[in-house]
């Protein structure tokens, strides 16, 4: 397999749960700005949305969406606990906070990345902290967002994380977030993607 990727983008997700699950992969690095990649590939030629995260799967096929790239990687080996089985409710639940973080956190950020009005940024950032208060309360009780073991909407959620650190660093004030973070940033798979993106 081969995770197309930029680094701290979204991307980031799934390559944490690639090393999370131990799986064996290779990398891409991908110029969001030029759309290449290292090689020198259009990389819509690869991905025509043109964005990352794209999984290249062994067969040449391609996927794309982190959502559904996680759920992906989670299922080719489902004794790594990264998400529950398939069909059962916890997995409608996983794919509950999966949704809830593409929709409510990560599109949020929009606006962040493009030079807001000062009006916009603070409408925008109270927005991010309202959601992510919604999340502190499910980590008031438990280590990780779905219970006792990092599942994949964690991954994602520390993808968000790292984006509000720079982009919307109020949102830390809510209780929880700072701790989680500092929890999350320590788990070996995260600091060896971290590593391999340039990020560390």
């Amino acid at each position: 397999m081969k995770l197309y990727y930029s680094p701290g983008a979204c991307s980031l997700s799934p390559h944490i749960v690639l090393n999370e699950a131990g799986l064996s992969y290779d990398l891409e690095k991908v110029d969001l700005r030029t759309h290449k990649t290292e090689k020198g590939e259009d990389f819509y030629a690869i991905n025509p949305k043109g964005y990352v995260p794209a999984l290249q799967l062994d067969d040449g096929s391609l996927l794309t969406e982190g959502p559904a790239i996680t759920q992906y990687l989670a299922d080719l080996k489902p004794g790594s606990k990264l998400a529950p089985a398939a069909g059962t409710l916890p997995r409608y639940h996983l794919m509950e906070w999966l949704n809830f973080i593409a929709t409510e956190l990560h599109k949020q950020f929009g606006p962040l990345f493009h030079g807001p009005t000062p009006e916009v940024k603070t409408a925008t950032v109270a927005k991010i902290k309202g959601r992510l208060e919604l999340v502190a309360k499910s980590l008031e009780h438990q280590p990780y967002v779905m219970g006792e073991h990092f599942t994949l909407p964690d991954a994602y959620l520390f993808v968000m994380l790292r984006w509000a650190k720079r982009l919307a660093p109020e949102s830390f004030e809510v209780p929880g977030m700072t701790a989680y973070f500092e929890r999350m940033a320590q788990r070996p798979a995260v600091q060896a993607a971290l590593k391999a993106e340039g990020l560390s």
